[in-house]
């Protein structure tokens, strides 16, 4: 009985070599699909863990950056920040706006205007109206400063903060040349959630059974309110589980809706 037991565990134990045999060769010679991981600003309290967990996995990310208090005391886009954006662009990562002032969308305006609520800046928490010509500079805001600190321009893309847009504020960011990338349902990471009704465990669950080829996750660079941080839990556990489902991982450089863009 005991050897049959044994021979049964082997068995199982070469089952599964096998199979992970299976997923690292098919890794190897060609993708099952392929992850696009997104990360937008926020207190940036996990922002260097981030980067050093994307170089530790060999991975190439997207950066949505806007303006925002970090945990250091001063902004995402301060000047003391260009060290860590100069060496995401060496390593290879993409890079898009995500308005300078973290400005949210309130709903269309009349006559063509765009009613928005900053959150930070001069503005921050003022409810205002913009034509498309407004919006358009906010968003040219963070290539400039993007430039002033790294010497590198954006990538032509952009995100609207909490991912709502209008036909108008697609409509203005197209219309100077940036191209909006919103993320998927399954590509939700839950690092804005409550980490006590969802805890890490149950995130990266989620994400591992649900993500599927062409989805655009996001995560943030540090998350103010969630008291047990996402990343440090589940950024590398989540690249890993990934690759050995046999997805691979690009920037929305490669992405088909970038490719197609007129």
């Amino acid at each position: 009985m005991v050897w049959g037991r044994l021979a049964t565990a082997l068995a199982a134990t070469s089952l599964l070599l096998a199979a992970n045999a299976a997923v690292t060769a098919s890794v190897k010679d060609g993708c099952r699909g392929t992850i696009y991981l997104t990360f937008d600003t926020g207190s940036q309290s996990q922002a260097e863990f981030i980067a050093a967990t994307l170089s530790k996995h060999h991975v190439k990310a997207t950066f949505f950056l806007a303006n925002e208090k970090s945990t250091r005391g001063d902004f995402s886009l301060d000047p003391s920040w260009a060290p860590y954006w100069t060496a995401r662009v060496a390593e290879g990562h993409a890079f898009g706006g995500h308005t300078f002032d973290h400005v949210y969308f309130k709903g269309d305006g009349p006559n063509g205007t765009i009613n928005v609520k900053p959150q930070f800046g001069a503005s921050a928490g003022k409810p205002l109206a913009w034509s498309a010509d407004d919006y358009c500079s906010e968003l040219k805001r963070v290539d400039q400063r993007f430039h002033q600190l790294t010497g590198s321009k954006l990538d032509p893309i952009w995100r609207a903060p909490g991912g709502k847009v209008s036909g108008r504020t697609l409509a203005a960011g197209k219309a100077c040349g940036y191209t909006h990338f919103g993320w998927a349902q399954a590509g939700f990471s839950g690092d804005e959630t409550s980490s006590a009704t969802f805890p890490n465990s149950v995130l990266l669950r989620r994400a591992l059974a649900n993500l599927k080829d062409g989805d655009i996750f996001l995560a943030h660079l540090g998350i103010w309110s969630r008291q047990d941080p996402w990343a440090p839990a589940n950024l590398a556990p989540l690249i890993t589980g990934l690759k050995q489902k046999g997805m691979c991982f690009a920037t929305l450089r490669d992405h088909p809706d970038f490719l197609n863009t007129p």
